[in-house]
């Protein structure tokens, strides 16, 4: 798919080295997305009840750890390009424990705060674009399937988390809750991390043809620009459909639980999505890949703002996820598919942090729009809109200058 050749020396790992390290990411970035994302949503009514801190104010404090995580990335990147995962996302581990314990036990806003702000730099050495960078290079030309892999697995997450997080704040408080969260993360992704990517790092691929060997040419490109803008609006519309969806439903007359329902079946979808990417990918150019996918984004999403159905809210719901799902791995393999992996990690960590800001900010954004136009299924039109100027520009995301035998 990418069209580079590795050097002799970059095979290090064996059969076995390979699905260890697969392995052990699936199982990290469970309970690292799981712990570090997911359980805050479940606790924070329970935190904004005990503490008296308004929901807004919380949910501040976590986007600011996204914007921490987003800036985080560019050199961690730049680190895994030279050295590899394995210090980096250990040491990613080790700062995520102490940070909880910050959350758990902040007696103020300001300590609170600087709890999630060190969660956030913690997030950005040990969930997706780390994981990402180095199945990428291990894998060599299998990394599409790896990544499918990977992201299947971290698709539970929410699932496995969201329920036991449940279950302890109901026990306990909190507090407590995080408390016992962060023995678990300290417990799996700590020594899973240190010791399951063991492993000499490969030599970068050589590129060949006419791709830029200085990853500084890639960046400066107006098709990387083109990529960034084209995947931040297609996340924006995306995630800030995710985040408003119950409230969406219920606007249209669904009840609390068959609209959380609903927001699960979505989850679902992505699953299906990310199994059915790699006949895809094997079939289509990465330009149409993301043209036609962020085409469904908006078209799913302002299907969501005119039917008013039952049947009809929840078969788009479960079609948006689908497409959610594929998005997630376009996103993934954008970088390979134009530019190589000899400058994944750099690159990916550069393409990835406004893209990750924009996520942090699409909650609060769809429910500003659901303010200012009077209506969610409103707001959904526009975010369609959105996702459609991010399809036309999609379209220019392919370098001019293409590889021998490499169509765009």
């Amino acid at each position: 798919m990418t069209g580079t050749r590795t050097l002799p020396q970059t095979a290090s790992l064996d059969e076995t080295g390979l699905r260890r390290v697969l392995a052990v990411l699936c199982l990290t970035e469970i309970t690292s997305w799981g712990i570090l994302c997911y359980a805050f949503p479940v606790l924070s009514v329970s935190i904004s009840a005990d503490t008296g801190w308004s929901l807004p104010v919380l949910t501040a404090a976590f986007s600011l750890s996204q914007l921490a995580a987003a800036l985080t990335g560019i050199p961690v990147g730049r680190i895994i390009d030279r050295i590899g995962p394995r210090v980096v996302m250990a040491a990613g581990s080790v700062v995520a424990v102490p940070s909880l314990l910050v959350v758990a036990a902040a007696p103020n806003l300001p300590i609170f705060y600087a709890g999630w702000i060190a969660a956030g730099i913690a997030m950005g050495a040990v969930l997706y674009p780390p994981a990402f960078a180095a199945l990428t290079r291990w894998y060599g030309d299998r990394y599409v399937k790896a990544l499918m892999i990977l992201t299947l697995a971290a698709g539970l997450a929410s699932t496995v988390f969201a329920p036991l997080t449940a279950a302890l704040v109901d026990r306990y408080d909190w507090r407590a809750t995080y408390l016992v969260l962060a023995v678990i993360l300290a417990i799996i992704t700590v020594p899973g991390h240190l010791l399951g990517l063991r492993g000499r790092w490969p030599h970068p691929p050589t590129p060949t043809g006419n791709h830029p060997v200085d990853h500084r040419d890639a960046s400066r490109s107006r098709a990387f620009a083109a990529l960034v803008v084209a995947l931040g609006l297609g996340a924006f519309a995306a995630f800030a459909g995710v985040f408003n969806l119950v409230p969406l439903l219920i606007e249209q007359g669904f009840s609390p639980s068959l609209a959380a329902l609903t927001l699960g079946l979505g989850g679902a979808g992505q699953v299906l999505g990310r199994l059915g990417y790699l006949p895809i990918a094997a079939r289509t150019t990465a330009r149409t890949r993301i043209v036609v996918i962020l085409a469904a984004t908006a078209a799913s999403t302002a299907l969501l703002g005119i039917v008013t159905s039952v049947v009809a809210l929840i078969a788009v719901a479960i079609g948006a996820g689908l497409v959610r799902g594929i998005f997630t791995l376009i996103q993934a393999t954008a970088i390979t598919d134009r530019w190589g992996a000899t400058h994944y990690g750099r690159l990916n960590g550069l393409m990835s942090a406004p893209i990750v800001i924009i996520m942090a900010l699409a909650p609060w954004a769809g429910t500003a729009l659901s303010a200012w136009t009077g209506s969610y299924a409103h707001a959904y039109l526009i975010l369609a809109a959105l996702a459609v100027v991010a399809a036309l520009i999609g379209a220019a995301s392919i370098p001019h200058q293409r590889k021998a035998g490499i169509a765009p």
